[in-house]
C-alpha cells in the first residue's frame, strides 16, 4: 500500500495559501500591492467584520482584459515576470503570481475589471479556488476586488483569528504601510462605514506622514536625508526627546516597498546611541532606494524581507544619513501646506482657511505648534506636511532653563524607623542583618546629579539615586496588594496604541484597572487615559503604556504584574540629572545602608561600597 499521496489541486492551493494569507491583513496588503503596479493613482480600502467579512479594494489602474480576468487566479500567472532574467532586478511590488491564487482558494472573491480601451468591462466570480461566473459587465476604468467570508473553508485557520477590532486594526495598519511607502498615490481607508485615513497622494511623503501617524507623532520627527556608494536615504526620523517604548513606530521602505530588517533597525538606533534613553526606541518613516539588482525580495512568501547585496553599503546609508538628521536638531518647525493638499485634506472649511492665509501666494508657513492655529480646531484633524527642504528652524532667542523647583518631581517620601528584621534579597535569599548600633551617616553629596555620595565610618558609599528610588516606589507598590490608588488626570490623554497593543490592553485590561490605571476606549483605534497609580508621574503615562504593552507582549503571564509596577516605579522614580533636595538623598541613603534597599526592580545594582583600604591603597598609602 502506498504511503506518499499525492494531494489534489484544490488541497494543495489552501496550504499554500497558508504562507501568503496568514490573516486578513494580508489580503489588503497583496490586493494594495496589486493595484500600485496595476498604475493606480488613487486606491480605496473598504473593511468589514474586522476583514474577515468584506475586504474590497478598488483602484483606477489599467485594468485587465477578460482573457486576462479569468487568468489571473491561476496559480503562478502573472504578467509582472517573463522569465528568470526577470528575478535579477524585481522593479513591481508582485511577481510570482501566487496572490490571487492563495486569496481566492480560502474566500469568495468577486473581480469587476475593464481597460481603457475596452467598451465593456468583466466580471467573475471565484470561490473555493474555483471559477463560479464569468460575464460581460458595466464598469469605469481600473479593477475592484471584493473579498467576502475569508477561510470559510479552512475552519483551523479561521479559528485562530482574533477579535473583529484586532484583526481591522491590523488590516488598516497593513494599508497605512502600503500608503507611506507611496505618497505619490491616493489611499482613502474605511471600515466599518467610517474613514480611517486619506492621503492626499501629493507625492510628499509629509503629506502621507501626517495623514496616517498623526499631528503628534509627525511634529516629533526630523528630516533625514544622505546618500552612499548609490544608495539613497530620505525620509524623518523621530527627536530623541520623543523616543517611544517599543519599535511599532518604525517604518522602513526599501524601493517603495514596506520592509522588515534587522540591519536597518540596528543602523537607526546605532545612530541614536548614547542620546536615547535606556528602554526608549526611535520612531522613523524611512526610504532606501537602490539598483533593484542590488536587493533580493525574493526570500520571504510574503516579501516582507530582503537581502542586500551589500549590507555594510545600506546599513552605513542609514546610520550616517540619521546621524546627521540628529546632529542638526534644533529649534521649531515651520511647515508649508500647498493649496491643493489643503483643499484634499480639507475640503469642508478650504474657503476659510484661505481665507485667512497671510498673504496671498501658492504656499501657507504656519507653526503647528501655535495653540490658536486653526489646524488645531479639532483633534481629530488630519494635517499635511512639508518637503524637507521646506522644514526650517524658527528663529529663537536663547534657551532657557528652568528653575528646580519647575522640574517635575516625585511625590516626596520619608525615612521610616532602622529595620530590626532581616531584609529579602531578590532572589528570596535573606540579607545580613543591620547591626543594632550602626555608625552614623554622612551625606557627603551628589556626582553629576545621578550618584549619592555618603560616608559611614571607614566605606564611601556610592549611590544612584534613580536605582535606589525606584526599587523603594516598587516595594511600596507590592505592598500595598490590591489597593493600589489612582490619580485622576486633570486632563485625560488621548492615545492611538495600534492593533497589537491594542489587543493587550484590551486582554489585560481587569489587571490594569487594579494597578491604578482608567483606560477607555473611543472607537477601535484610540484609549483615553483618564486616571494612572497615583505614585506616578503623569508626565510619562504614554511612554509607560508603551512600556508596559511591550512587557506584557513578551513577558510570561504570572509576571505581568511584577512587569507593570516596574514600569509604574520606572516612571514614578526621581531621574538622574534632576536637582534632588538633600533631604531626600540622604534618606535614601539611609536605606541603602541600612540593608533595605540592594538592587532595582530589573536586578541592577544601587550601591557600590569603596572602603578605605581600598583607597589608601588606589593612593600608594599602603601595598
Amino acid at each position: 500500500m502506498a504511503v506518499i499521496n499525492i494531494l489534489s489541486p484544490h488541497l494543495a492551493d489552501m496550504i499554500a495559501a497558508g504562507e501568503v494569507v496568514e490573516r486578513p491583513g494580508s489580503v489588503v496588503k497583496e490586493l494594495l500591492e496589486n493595484a500600485l503596479d496595476a498604475g493606480a493613482r488613487n486606491v480605496t480600502v473598504e473593511l468589514a467584520g474586522g476583514g474577515t467579512t468584506l475586504i474590497r479594494v478598488t483602484d483606477d489602474g489599467c485594468g485587465m482584459a477578460a482573457d486576462d480576468a479569468g487568468n489571473c487566479f491561476l496559480r503562478h500567472a502573472t504578467s509582472k515576470l517573463h522569465d528568470e532574467r526577470g528575478l535579477e532586478a524585481i522593479e513591481t511590488m508582485g511577481f510570482r503570481g501566487e496572490a490571487l491564487a492563495a486569496i481566492s482558494a480560502v474566500s469568495r472573491v468577486e473581480l469587476l475589471t475593464r481597460r481603457e480601451q475596452d467598451g465593456e468591462g468583466t466580471y467573475v466570480s471565484v470561490t473555493g479556488g474555483e471559477i463560479q461566473q464569468m460575464r460581460p459587465a458595466g464598469c469605469p476604468k481600473g479593477t475592484v476586488f471584493t473579498v467576502r467570508d475569508i477561510f470559510y473553508n479552512t475552519p483551523a485557520r479561521l479559528k485562530f483569528m482574533k477579535s473583529d477590532r484586532a484583526e481591522g486594526s491590523w488590516c488598516v495598519q497593513q494599508a497605512a504601510r502600503v500608503a507611506l511607502g507611496r505618497p505619490d498615490v491616493s489611499v482613502r481607508c474605511v471600515k466599518d462605514g467610517r474613514e480611517e485615513f486619506f492621503t492626499p497622494g501629493d507625492g510628499r511623503a509629509e503629506s502621507a506622514m501626517y495623514a496616517i501617524l498623526g499631528r503628534a507623532a509627525a511634529l516629533s520627527m526630523l528630516p533625514a536625508e544622505g546618500e552612499n556608494e548609490g544608495v539613497a536615504v530620505t525620509g524623518f526620523v523621530s527627536s530623541p526627546a520623543a523616543g517611544r517604548g517599543s519599535r511599532a513606530m518604525q517604518f522602513f521602505f526599501v524601493n517603495g516597498r514596506s520592509i522588515r530588517s534587522q540591519s536597518l533597525q540596528a543602523a537607526l538606533e546605532q545612530a541614536y546611541k548614547n542620546t536615547l534613553m535606556v528602554g526608549r526606541f526611535p520612531a522613523c518613516v524611512l526610504y532606501v532606494t537602490l539598483s533593484p539588482g542590488a536587493v533580493d525580495v525574493n526570500v520571504h512568501p510574503t516579501k516582507n524581507e530582503v537581502k542586500f547585496s551589500s549590507e555594510k553599503r545600506v546599513f552605513d546609508a542609514v546610520y550616517y544619513s540619521v546621524l546627521s538628521a540628529l546632529q542638526g536638531e534644533r529649534g521649531t518647525l515651520e511647515m508649508d501646506l500647498s493649496r491643493s493638499t489643503e483643499k484634499k485634506l480639507f475640503p469642508a472649511g478650504y474657503g476659510r482657511l484661505a481665507a485667512d492665509r497671510p498673504d496671498a501666494g501658492e504656499q501657507t508657513a504656519m507653526d503647528l505648534r501655535t495653540p490658536g492655529s486653526v489646524y488645531n480646531a479639532s483633534p481629530a484633524a488630519v494635517v499635511s506636511a512639508p518637503r524637507p527642504a521646506q522644514l526650517r528652524p524658527r528663529q529663537s532667542g536663547p534657551a532657557i532653563t528652568p528653575p528646580a523647583s519647575y522640574r517635575p518631581r516625585p511625590q516626596p517620601f520619608h525615612p521610616g524607623p532602622a529595620r530590626q528584621t532581616p531584609a529579602r534579597s531578590d532572589t528570596g535569599q535573606a540579607a545580613p542583618a543591620p547591626q543594632a548600633q550602626q555608625a552614623p551617616l554622612r551625606l557627603v553629596g551628589e556626582l553629576l546629579r545621578t550618584y549619592i555620595v555618603a560616608e559611614q565610618a571607614d566605606r564611601v558609599l556610592l549611590i544612584d539615586k534613580h536605582a535606589a528610588h525606584e526599587r523603594m516606589i516598587f516595594d511600596r507598590l507590592k505592598a500595598r496588594g490590591r489597593q493600589i490608588m489612582s490619580q485622576t488626570l486633570l486632563v485625560p490623554q488621548t492615545w492611538r496604541p495600534g492593533p497589537e497593543a491594542m489587543e493587550i490592553l484590551t486582554a489585560n485590561g481587569a489587571l490594569l484597572t487594579e494597578l491604578g490605571f482608567e483606560l477607555e476606549s473611543c472607537g477601535d483605534e484610540d484609549v483615553i487615559v483618564r486616571a494612572v497609580p497615583d505614585a506616578m508621574d503623569p508626565g510619562q503615562t504614554v511612554a509607560a503604556l508603551e512600556e508596559i504593552c511591550e512587557k506584557l507582549r513578551t513577558g510570561a503571564a504570572d509576571l505581568a504584574r511584577d512587569s507593570v509596577l516596574q514600569t509604574v516605579a520606572c516612571k514614578a522614580a526621581i531621574k538622574a540629572g534632576w536637582d534632588t533636595d538633600q533631604a531626600e538623598l540622604l534618606a535614601l541613603a539611609e536605606k541603602v545602608a541600612a540593608g533595605e534597599i540592594r538592587y532595582c526592580p530589573h536586578g541592577r545594582p544601587v550601591c557600590v561600597t569603596l572602603t578605605k583600604k581600598e583607597l589608601d591603597r588606589q593612593f600608594g598609602r599602603i601595598k
